[in-house]
Parts: C-alpha cells; sequence; structure tokens
C-alpha cells in the first residue's frame, strides 16, 4: 500500500508477509496547468501489429548515483473515490467504502460486505469492445494508468517527444482475472465450445500493463508482479530501480485487482481471515481494535507515475515526492502466518530499507502500515513496528 506524507517530510512505507519497504521525500506541488493528453485508446482496432522502429535501439547509459527518482503523477480508482484528492479527503474523514456486496448474490456466505466500486466508467479510457471484453481489474488498470498521465501532465505534445524505448510500465495484480476464469468455469459447464477466446489473455497479471502500453506505444520494460498485498510496494521499487540503472526514464507502476466475485470471496471465506460483522460493514475493518475479526476484502487500482528528476524538471512537471530507497525480504516461514519471533522479517526489511536510503529512523514521521485487522498479524506488525520506531515520539 503507498501513501504520500506531509510536505517536506519523509514516509516510509511498509508491507507484510512478503515485505518491502519504501522511503520517500515530499515535495511542495508546482502549479501547472495542463492540456489533456488524447488518452482514447487505440487498442481495440488490433490485437498483434508488425512495428517498424523508426531509430535504432536506445544505448543505455551506464548507472550512476546521480540518476534521482520522483513521483510525477498519480491516480486511483476505489470505492472512495477515482480522484486522488476525493480519496484522501474520504479517508480523513472517515468515510468507509465498505457495504453489502450487490454484483452477485452471496447470501450463502458468512461474509456479505466488501470495498465493492458502485460507480465506475470506462468511457475515453478503454476501447468499447475491449471494455466489453476484460476483466475489470484490467478496466481499473488502464484507465488508472492513463488518468496518472495526466494527473503527471504528459500531454499530447510531450508524449510525441518522448523516448518512448525508455517508458515503461509494471502494474501488477494479487489476483489477475478471476472474474474472466469464473465466467470461464461457468462456459464450460455447458460446453468448451462456449469458453471465451480471450479467457487466457486476459486472466494473466501482465496483459493490463501490455495493453496498455500498447495504447501509449511504450516500448520500455513492459510485464507485472504478483506477491499478494504486497504486489503494488514490489512494482513501485522495480520500477524505481529500473529509472535509477538507466534504463527508463518514466515508469507507471503500482497494483490494480477486482477480486470480489463468487471465487475471490469463497477463497477467503475458507482462508478463514475475513471480518463477518456484516451487521455493522462501516465498521467491520478495524486494525489494531482488541475486537477486530479479519479483514475486509476490497477492489481498485492504485498507479504512481515514476521520471528521472531531470528529465521530470526538463518539462517542468509537478513534483509530488523523490523516491529514496527500499528492501525486500521475506519470512520464510508460513503461507498465510507471520513468523512467531514478533516480525522479524518486517524487522529486517525497515532496516534494511532505511539502510539503502540512507536516513535515520528519527528521520520517519510516517508509516503506512499492513494492518490487516487480523488478530495474529495486527500484533506482529505492532511489536515489529515498536522494535524500530518505539523511541520516535514524532512517527504517525
Amino acid at each position: 500500500m503507498t501513501s504520500i506524507a506531509s510536505p517536506f517530510c519523509t514516509c516510509l512505507v511498509a508491507t507484510w508477509r512478503n515485505h518491502l519497504v519504501a522511503t520517500w521525500r515530499k515535495h511542495l506541488p508546482n502549479s501547472n496547468l495542463v492540456k489533456h493528453c488524447n488518452l482514447v485508446p487505440r487498442s481495440g482496432k488490433a490485437m498483434v501489429v508488425a512495428l517498424q522502429p523508426t531509430q535504432d535501439a536506445t544505448i543505455m547509459r551506464k548507472p550512476t548515483k546521480h540518476r534521482r527518482v520522483v513521483v510525477t503523477g498519480m491516480s486511483v480508482v476505489t470505492p472512495l473515490g477515482h480522484d486522488p484528492d476525493v480519496f484522501y479527503s474520504n479517508l480523513l474523514e472517515g468515510v468507509s467504502g465498505i457495504s453489502k456486496i450487490d454484483t452477485f448474490d452471496c447470501e450463502e456466505f458468512p461474509t456479505r460486505i466488501g470495498g465493492e466500486i458502485k460507480s465506475f466508467s470506462t468511457d475515453g479510457w478503454v476501447a468499447p469492445k475491449l471494455s466489453k471484453r476484460m476483466d475489470k481489474y484490467m478496466l481499473y488498470l488502464l484507465t488508472a494508468g492513463k488518468k496518472a498521465l495526466v494527473d503527471g501532465g504528459i500531454t499530447q505534445d510531450i508524449m510525441d517527444e518522448l523516448n518512448k524505448q525508455k517508458c515503461g510500465i509494471l502494474i501488477g495484480s494479487a489476483m489477475g482475472g478471476m472474474q474472466i476464469c469464473y465466467d470461464a468455469v461457468e462456459a464450460f459447464r455447458v460446453s468448451y465450445k462456449r469458453i471465451n477466446p480471450f479467457t487466457i489473455p486476459f486472466a494473466t497479471t501482465n496483459m493490463g500493463s501490455a495493453i496498455l502500453a500498447m495504447d501509449l506505444g511504450w516500448m520500455g520494460p513492459n510485464y507485472s508482479i504478483s506477491t499478494a498485498c504486497a504486489t503494488s510496494n514490489f512494482c513501485i521499487l522495480n520500477a524505481a530501480n529500473h529509472i535509477i540503472r538507466g534504463e527508463a526514464d518514466l515508469m507507471l507502476c503500482g497494483g490494480s485487482d477486482g477480486a470480489i466475485v463468487p471465487i475471490g470471496l469463497g477463497g477467503f471465506v475458507a482462508c478463514r481471515t475475513l471480518s463477518r460483522r456484516n451487521s455493522d460493514p462501516s465498521k467491520a475493518s478495524r486494525p489494531w481494535d482488541t475486537n477486530r475479526d479479519g479483514f475486509v476484502l476490497g477492489e481498485g487500482a492504485g498507479v504512481l507515475l515514476l521520471e528521472e528528476l531531470e528529465h521530470a524538471k526538463k518539462r517542468g512537471a509537478n513534483i509530488y515526492a523523490e523516491f529514496l530507497g527500499g528492501s525486500f525480504t521475506f519470512d520464510a516461514y508460513h503461507v498465510t502466518q507471520p513468523h512467531p519471533n514478533d516480525g522479524v522479517g518486517v524487522i529486517l526489511c525497515m532496516e534494511k530499507a532505511l539502510n539503502h536510503s540512507r536516513i535515520s529512523r528519527e528521520d520517519v514521521n510516517y508509516i503506512n502500515a499492513h494492518a490487516t485487522s487480523t488478530p495474529i498479524g495486527d500484533l506482529k506488525e505492532y511489536k515489529a513496528l515498536i522494535h524500530c520506531f518505539g523511541q520516535n515520539l514524532e512517527v504517525k
């Protein structure tokens, strides 16, 4: 999960089980009036095209310590709103996006609530034909990705001048196309001939990034990562590394999921990880609370536009934050349970991230915790945070 801290502060982002910690420095935004780029998709017209490069392959420069990474655009598709400002405002006001699931009949399930997106349109962002064929996680991804470009001030004129070979996309998904897989199984009950021919490509987690790149003509690094709840953070750190190594100047990165479907809900119910507080949906997710009974399944997308600092400054981009560093670790213990040694994996990840970023614990004043509202997970994470930052009175 990603977050932006207050002006000129550093924030640390933490995840659980597959651990990733990234640190950021906040910049005050400049006031830029941008002309929206024409992002009406072209991918609905052809699935396979032959490309003749207009120039020879770019020779990558050797990475240097001077290649710094900044955030110049961001976008969200969530139950709390599809604009970052609206989303953030609702978070601050304590608005809940959790309600009774109404896209399918879930009366037989012990959990019948979720963070479901009730109102969403792809008009102007996704080709109508693709919009009808795609899994919803891909629709969230494409829409959020293109809106992040608009937020980043990538107008059509700027897009035309970009070196497309150094523009990449790394937007992952924890669950992939669960709805399209479910639909394929239902079709197979009748006959294999009824299965949608787009089932396989549209069920994979990398196809969203691929189709977005096809729409934009971006030929740089393009793939996806799937590491459960840590997916977006892994994508962000890897995207930043591509820029640091000189393999890209711009990277769209983040994550998207749409697992509120019968097999998604049923699977998590079988894991016994979901809250059953159906009578009070808005208070079902309660991290750190003594009465917590599990997490609430949600859906949506979040995308950042990362950019090499000098590249961003040259085009007069609005800079939200600077990426300072991060780390990967793994508990190597259990499929769903945290390590019994009081968050040893999380502690290792945070300490390595601080070391990589060359900042002290005292420099951190905001932590965006995983905080799944699970009885065991929350306790282990809390102990890890106290171990690393218990003496820091400024941290929030």
